[in-house]
């Protein structure tokens, strides 16, 4: 389902993902895109088949256009305006699904964000970090995360595997799930799947504990 947020800056081209089997979700997320000026929107490959592996889980899933991007009003900010997006985006799913566990995530760009917001109000109630950019941009929140979750880095990651996320922040908080990705870049070129299967699984075990 499109529809239109109203954001800080205008309003919020977005998606909305029922539940995919049409019962009752059991958990609302927002899933945050890719950097903007470098073309990403919530149609970008990553971002969409790891939202689509939240949905596949039992979730309603929402992506979003950052301000600037695609149909969404506004422009680029960087400096903490598009946290104010997610968190628009999150007020919208909480009146949808009072009541639902709320999630986070994104990919690259977009993970960078849900850490941040994350970090700052321990407002979700689990994160999912796909390709955080640990070797291009300051990805400091991620160490203040208190928040259970999954950082997902691909092997070949030009931008941080897991080996450099972990040497640039020794200090990661222990309810982090981390994994990789065996030989997938930045853009899990030719890995999609395992990607998919990584965020599907681990989201449906989180389901099941948590009853």
């Amino acid at each position: 389902m499109q529809l239109f947020l109203s954001g800080r800056a205008g309003r919020l081209e977005a998606r909305l993902w029922e539940s995919r089997d049409g019962g009752e979700a059991r958990a609302a997320a927002v899933f945050c895109h890719p950097h903007p000026l470098f073309g990403g929107t919530m149609h970008s490959t990553v971002c969409f088949r790891a939202a689509r592996a939240l949905q596949e889980a039992g979730l309603a899933v929402l992506r979003f256009n950052f301000r600037g991007a695609g149909l969404s009003e506004g422009e680029h900010d960087g400096a903490g305006g598009e946290e104010d997006d997610l968190e628009v985006a999150l007020d919208w799913m909480a009146e949808r699904y009072p009541g639902l566990a709320l999630w986070a995530g994104g990919t690259s760009f977009g993970a960078r964000c849900a850490a941040a917001y994350t970090a700052r109000t321990r407002r979700p109630e689990r994160i999912v970090l796909v390709a955080l950019p640990v070797t291009a941009f300051d990805c400091s929140a991620v160490e203040e995360l208190r928040t259970a979750g999954l950082v997902c880095q691909g092997e070949a990651d030009e931008f941080g595997n897991l080996a450099e996320l972990e040497a640039h922040h020794p200090n990661l908080y222990g309810g982090l799930e981390l994994a990789e990705v065996e030989g997938a870049d930045h853009f899990f070129e030719g890995r999609i799947e395992e990607l998919t299967a990584l965020v599907r699984g681990t989201a449906r075990r989180w389901l099941t504990e948590s009853g």
